[in-house]
């Protein structure tokens, strides 16, 4: 994910939302609007409080960017994919992977093997 810390889920500020960060990176104060806070289900310009408005500025994952804030970032923020909003700062971008986390409450240890069933598939058009 690019940086360390506990995971948070609907971290909420100003017009701001995202489902899922990391406690290691920067997390903006409830009341800042810096667009500062990135992660998995981004979504700006909305009332996260009771999850209104469409936001042009949505997308699912983020770069941590270069830029101290997010907004100062002008036209040039970085996003993966091209799974994103008509925003004009949106700059979609390469996806660096696949983005799963499970959740256990009986498990100290992830199973390397005979747990998950993986399959590649060399006919995939998408």
């Amino acid at each position: 994910f690019g940086v360390g810390g506990d995971l948070a889920f609907n971290w909420g500020y100003s017009n701001n939302g995202c489902r899922i960060v990391l406690t290691g990176g920067y997390l903006s104060p409830a009341d800042v609007n810096d667009d500062g806070t990135r992660g998995l289900g981004n979504d700006f310009a909305i009332n996260p409080k009771i999850n209104t408005g469409a936001s042009v500025y949505a997308n699912e994952i983020s770069n941590i960017q270069d830029c101290q804030r997010a907004r100062s970032c002008g036209t040039n923020v970085r996003v993966q994919g091209t799974d994103h909003g008509s925003g004009h700062t949106l700059k979609g971008g390469p996806v660096y992977g696949n983005y799963a986390i499970y959740v256990s409450n009986d498990l100290k240890t992830f199973p390397t093997s005979g747990f998950l069933e993986t399959r590649v598939h060399d006919n995939c058009t998408a």
